[in-house]
């Protein structure tokens, strides 16, 4: 058998399959999240959000395309983009795998023999394959995100520097670390996790350069490695363009030079600083410098993907975040700005003090002539500061989930220890834990975990905190076992990647030092870095992806354990195919069979569907007011990429605060006209107007907004209050706020038809609903001011309800988006899901809408099963609406929509409320025999459910999923009400029965 044949055949087997596996699990259009920004950016190259991708825009652009024309398949080939480089991770793995592996066992290449080759190449198929069927690295491979290429390149530097390793001792093997240098360089405009992967290829180079360390000088060589990433993470990456703005700064200011000519000379200084150390070094004969000179060199090349952006800037695309056209917009692009910071050795606790404020910094931005002062960075000044600061943040969700996961009163002020505690109880226990257990061992469901809560457990019901026993994983209720994300791995992978560990120590202690400083840099690292927030939006598993890489080495090595120790009575050769066979079912076999029906995104486009729905229940012309990623991102790629609604112009209430996206805003982008804005840029640059706060003047009348408008833009000094710095700064003289309305400008542009004439209201009247006023709500007010109802205006309804900044009683649903109408509130629809315009709210529903497959699909990603409760409350509004204004021919239409579009199974208990309240529409609809059912499959599902949480409250002797159980109790209870209105006499017994069962299980625990 000839090795190196074997071993390339081989590789390219786990390439097909797993491309194969991510090419047939492929989502067909947008995901949600950043896809819809990255797929809109790359088809069009503009500048997505920091830190930017512009290796990912290029590529992803290139694969464009394969689309031929067809803007419908644009995402797919993006997608499949990711999918191929996925792929090639798994082929790099396996190669690195029996590269490791060989390294091992083999000394002389006279040793190699069949029995080797066997366990070598079985060795690379477990662990490589077992990282294809991985729960997140799959996720990932099957949209068109930045981390499928960002796995990529990792795999590709850590397989060079083993192909180095491997010829050290060649003349020309230097040329290996230079392409692991360029990789390096060009990973930057993918993501920067792979910058973690550098002190494990020191490690790499360090061991085979000098065979005989000793601790002290590893101790040494940790710290330069250190040294290293942190040179290239700040020295590169940051403070060259730092050092390019503060050129170009002198040459501008102080010498009277155009822009970036600053910029220019420092580059030539460092071209030719470069380019003379390189010369120096070869004609010195100086091989270190040479190669530091050489790698630096590479890695700026692979950084300098990075001019696409700038390039991009200049040509003001509709994208253009923080628009990086010259240095100190770049420079804050880089270094993240608008994400702020957080301490990380040393600082504040949630509920420290705060006792001033001081300056940390000038913030300069491009004038008409020379860079002018922006503003001053400012910080907090604090009481109380610690060590090692975990719990931060004072927002009251995060200061709330602190105190309830500590056991903290809230005058307690946390110390250093209960810090750590928290980072290895939650940030590394409950977190990393968890999505590394996900991976390994097995997934009960993917809802809620990283809040702590009963759901997001491991498979054996194991949590690093209030651990549910063994014992209560059987019975598990619906929600767990009727989620497809229900993955049962019983350990076995988990367990053959600890054997190969312990192996890999036994027989290689340097290489498995090397893998474990990998696998800890690309996990614990990462979350005593990030330092995160709790109650994320999402779930922020494919951050760790490297970590779950390392450990699949350890996977494929496990072949060796298993047969030295579990089959060493064999045959050296049948030991190695037995162990290898044992291996591949216990790991990748398994992987595969359970995760590919919640990985499987080939039957649902929920996020295409709804982002189109948004912009074609839109008016002509309208203007679309969005708030997160998920109500915005696709909806740009619908736009940009399918052309879809061009008229209508999308603004993110979240990036409206910035000057850059109000300068967009103020042009004219696609179909859609500038918006009528009339503030002049020096009114709201950069440092101008950020925050302007709320100071009673005990105005208790209603006052036009207009006047409020000029007050808040006024530059004169008498408008303004002097601040605590000295400083003086327009403020909101009151909350009460009116908008006078001209009832033919309404009628004329179709805003109200005119046989709702009489519901026109004189002015709308509203009192503001914040203590402070950004330059986003500026920017809203001036549009509010001087659109005069000539373009429709809309709100999405996912937003929080502090964006519609006090307008809800003039908010009228149409489905997925709230339209700002001025009639009197006296004269809605309210239907207890908001007030509703049944007109254009039927033809949407009825007649526009898409509903992503989401009844059909094969499986729900919990985005998409949060949409479904979406979905449902928009028939629960419009069924109520038409209802209330006796429309009982389309009431039923409606109903029978409801059918053929809303799955039945139950995604959380929100699908549960918005299940019972269109139940009750069916009794007023007078439809009992569906009405029935619904409640009948309602109250099974909760009793399973209950019927779990009393079992784990009585195995635990205290309630457990308190509010989960409060919840279904009232919804039961509820129930046996709305059965007993309409007369369903003999279900309402069955209901009281079951309540009053469970009313007694749980009495022990719950009172009242």
């Amino acid at each position: 058998m000839n090795y190196s044949k074997t071993n390339t055949i081989a590789g390219w087997l786990c390439f097909f399959i797993a491309a194969t596996t991510y090419i047939l699990t492929l989502d067909q259009s947008v995901s949600f999240w950043d896809c819809g920004e990255f797929i809109a950016s790359a088809f069009r190259l503009e500048v997505v959000h920091q830190p930017g991708a512009p290796i990912v825009s290029m590529v992803q652009r290139l694969f464009s395309t394969l689309a031929m024309g067809d803007v419908t398949k644009v995402a797919y080939f993006m997608n499949l983009a990711s999918a191929l480089a996925s792929a090639g991770t798994i082929l790099f793995l396996f190669w690195t795998i029996t590269a490791l592996a060989k390294k091992t066992i083999i000394k002389d290449e006279s040793e190699m023999n069949t029995s080797k080759i066997i366990s070598i190449i079985g060795a690379g198929l477990v662990g490589s394959l077992a990282y294809a069927f991985s729960d997140s690295f799959w996720f990932s491979a099957v949209e068109a995100e930045v981390y499928a290429m960002s796995s990529l390149c990792t795999a590709v530097v850590f397989w060079g520097i083993l192909k180095w390793e491997s010829q050290a001792n060649d003349p020309k093997s230097d040329r290996w670390l230079l392409f692991v240098a360029y990789m390096i360089g060009i990973s930057i405009g993918i993501h920067l996790l792979n910058l973690l992967a550098i002190p494990a290829l020191i490690f790499v180079y360090y061991f085979k350069k000098y065979p005989a360390p000793n601790w002290k000088s590893v101790l040494k060589v940790f710290v330069i490695s250190i040294s290293i990433l942190a040179f290239v993470q700040f020295g590169i990456i940051q403070y060259l363009v730092s050092f390019a703005a503060n050129f170009d700064y002198f040459f501008v200011n102080k010498l009277g030079f155009g822009f970036n000519t600053g910029v220019a000379f420092f580059a030539i200084l460092i071209i030719g600083g470069l380019v003379y150390g390189i010369r120096y070094s070869i004609i010195h004969q100086k091989r270190a410098l040479n190669l530091a000179m050489l790698f630096t060199v590479l890695l700026i090349f692979g950084y300098s993907s990075f001019a696409l952006l700038i390039i991009r800037a200049h040509a003001k695309p509709n994208l253009n975040n923080t628009d990086p056209e010259n240095a100190f917009n770049f420079l804050s692009y880089v270094n993240r700005s608008q994400y702020g910071d957080r301490p990380l050795v040393y600082g504040e606790n949630y509920n420290s003090n705060k006792i001033g404020i001081k300056e940390s910094g000038t913030l300069y931005r491009k004038g008409d002539q020379k860079y002018e002062v922006a503003g001053t960075k400012s910080d907090y000044i604090f009481e109380q500061k610690t060590l090692a600061p975990r719990m931060y943040s004072d927002k009251p969700e995060h200061s709330s989930f602190y105190k309830k996961w500590m056991g903290f009163d809230d005058e307690h002020k946390p110390t250093m220890t209960e810090n750590l505690s928290y980072m290895s109880t939650f940030q590394i226990g409950q977190m990393y834990m968890r999505y590394f257990m996900w991976n390994f061992v097995g997934r009960q469901d993917n809802q809620d975990g990283q809040h702590g809560g009963s759901s997001g457990a491991w498979l054996s019901g194991i949590k690093p905190v209030d651990a549910i026993r063994l014992g209560d994983q059987k019975n598990l209720p619906p929600s767990i076992t009727e989620n497809r994300a229900y993955n049962r791995f019983f350990f076995l992978p988990l367990i053959i990647g600890l054997i190969g560990a312990i192996w890999h120590f036994k027989r290689n202690q340097k290489d498995a030092g090397i893998i474990g400083l990998l696998f800890i840099f690309t996990g614990v690292a990462i979350v005593i870095y990030l330092n995160s927030v709790p109650v994320e939006p999402r779930e922020r598993d494919y951050a760790y992806v490297g970590s779950f890489y390392a450990f699949a080495i350890w996977i494929g090595l496990g072949v060796f354990g298993l047969k030295d120790w579990v089959f060493q009575k064999l045959t050296p050769a049948k030991a190695g195919l037995f162990a290898s066979i044992i291996a591949l079912f216990a790991a990748p076999v398994i992987m595969a069979s359970q995760g590919w029906d919640d990985h499987d995104r080939s039957d649902s486009h929920v996020a295409r569907d709804v982002s189109i729905d948004y912009l074609k229940a839109c008016a002509p012309n309208a203007i679309l007011f969005t708030y997160g990623d998920n109500d915005t991102f696709p909806v740009w790629y619908a736009q940009e990429v399918e052309n879809i609604r061009p008229d209508v112009r999308v603004v993110n209430l979240s990036l409206f605060t910035a000057d850059w996206y109000i300068d967009g805003m103020k042009r004219k982008q696609n179909q859609s006209e500038p918006l009528p804005i009339s503030m002049k840029p020096s009114q709201y640059v950069a440092g101008t107007r950020d925050v302007m706060y709320y100071q009673d003047y005990k105005i208790a009348q209603h006052i036009e907004l207009k006047e409020i408008l000029d007050v808040l833009l006024s530059d004169n000094d008498a408008d303004k209050v002097a601040m605590q710095d000295g400083s003086k700064s327009n403020v909101l003289p009151t909350k009460n706020l009116k908008l006078k309305v001209n009832p033919k400008e309404v009628i004329d542009t179709g805003t109200v038809p005119l046989e709702d004439a009489g519901k026109i209201a004189n002015s709308m009247e509203w009192t503001y609903n914040s203590d402070y006023v950004t330059k986003g709500t500026l920017a809203l007010f001036d549009i509010l001011t001087h659109n005069q109802w000539k373009r429709p205006i809309y709100f999405t309804t996912t937003m929080p309800s502090e964006q519609y900044i006090g307008l809800d009683k003039y908010l009228y649903s149409e489905g997925l988006n709230m339209r700002l109408l001025p009639l009197k509130p006296d004269t809605a629809t309210n239907t207890g899901y908001g007030m509703v315009n049944t007109k254009p709210m039927y033809h949407n529903v009825m007649n526009v809408f898409n509903y992503g497959n989401i009844k059909n699909a094969n499986h729900l990603d919990r985005q998409s099963a949060d949409d479904v409760t979406m979905f449902s409350n928009i028939f629960n509004g419009l069924l109520n609406g038409l209802l209330d204004e006796g429309k009982i021919a389309e009431s039923k239409k409606v109903a029978d929509r409801y059918f053929q579009v809303i799955p039945e199974k139950f995604y959380g208990f929100r699908q549960v409320a918005s299940t019972f309240y269109f139940t009750e529409s069916l009794y007023r609809l007078n439809d009992l025999k569906r009405a029935n059912a619904l409640v009948n499959r309602t109250a099974d599902y909760m009793d399973k459910e209950l019927t779990y949480l009393a079992d784990v409250s009585i195995s635990k002797n205290r309630l457990a999923s308190e509010n989960e159980i409060r919840f279904y109790m009232t919804y039961l209870g509820q129930m046996i009400k709305l059965t007993e209105t309409f007369k369903q006499d003999e279900l309402s017994k069955k209901l009281e029965k079951q309540y009053s069962a469970m009313l007694l299980r749980l009495s022990p625990f719950v009172s009242g």
